[in-house]
């Protein structure tokens, strides 16, 4: 039996085949789950198809988290077609290209409030649209990044929103303990994705990541996608609250 049989997992944040949800909604398919996608808008959904496809999502629905509706929308299709809720990956985050590239004290207001509403909020917001639907319980799952542990030069604004959605998964994993749903977040090391390269330097860090991890190697969106099986699967239903490395032990470099 896989670990996942049976089990309906909605993955949100997939922009292209190269996007770690990507390699999380392959490696769910592959584990047994009943997947369910999203797309931002009709510019990305010709990205996001062919991953769909490949993992033979059971539904693909729009999903831009500013857009007030379209996320309850999406919990309503799942509630309509399945009944039910078993695992939730958020791996979303933005900033605008300004602030992300400038300094923390030079970031704007409006910047920050975007960046924190996208990349933070919208876990809240998905937390307590997926509550209802785990009434036996589940697993959500959020992706950070070690700049919001330590401050990584050219990460800047990032590294405080990354620290805010680590402390939000920590106060919503002791908030839904008592139901069985677990929260953890998962933090890969530089990965060569859309989103990745928009950070300044971008080049520099995955060449850094590469010389300094122990296996001087670079993770890949399927070793981020086994290690979400394994925090979704109900053989880790007492780890909760958790970030765990995916790395190559690149976080215990001094």
């Amino acid at each position: 039996m896989r670990p996942l049989d049976g089990k309906i997992a909605l993955v949100v944040g997939v922009a292209n085949a190269h996007s770690i949800a990507a390699g999380c909604a392959q490696a769910f398919a592959d584990a047994g789950a009943q997947v369910v996608m999203t797309y931002v808008n009709e510019t990305a959904k010709p990205f996001v198809q062919p991953v769909a496809d490949a993992v033979g999502a059971k539904m693909l629905l729009p999903l831009d988290v500013e857009i007030d509706g379209q996320m309850d929308a999406v919990f309503g299709a799942i509630k309509d077609r399945f009944g039910h809720l078993d695992v939730v990956v958020h791996s979303i985050a933005f900033c605008p290209k300004g602030d992300l590239h400038g300094r923390v004290v030079d970031c704007s207001r409006a910047g920050f409030a975007q960046a924190m509403d996208i990349s933070v909020h919208s876990l809240i917001r998905m937390v307590r649209l997926a509550e209802p639907l785990m009434a036996t319980g589940g697993a959500i799952l959020t992706m950070t990044y070690y700049g919001g542990e330590k401050v990584v030069d050219h990460y800047n604004i990032m590294g405080p929103v990354k620290a805010a959605l680590e402390g939000t998964m920590r106060a919503l994993a002791v908030e839904l303990g008592p139901k069985k749903i677990r929260v953890n977040a998962i933090s890969p090391g530089p990965l060569e994705t859309r989103a990745g390269s928009g950070i300044a330097h971008f080049d520099e860090l995955i060449d850094a990541a590469r010389r300094r991890s122990p296996d001087q190697t670079l993770v890949t969106i399927e070793d981020v996608g086994n290690v979400a099986v394994m925090l979704a699967s109900d053989c880790m239903s007492s780890v909760s609250g958790d970030v765990t490395y995916v790395d190559g032990g690149l976080h215990v470099r001094a």
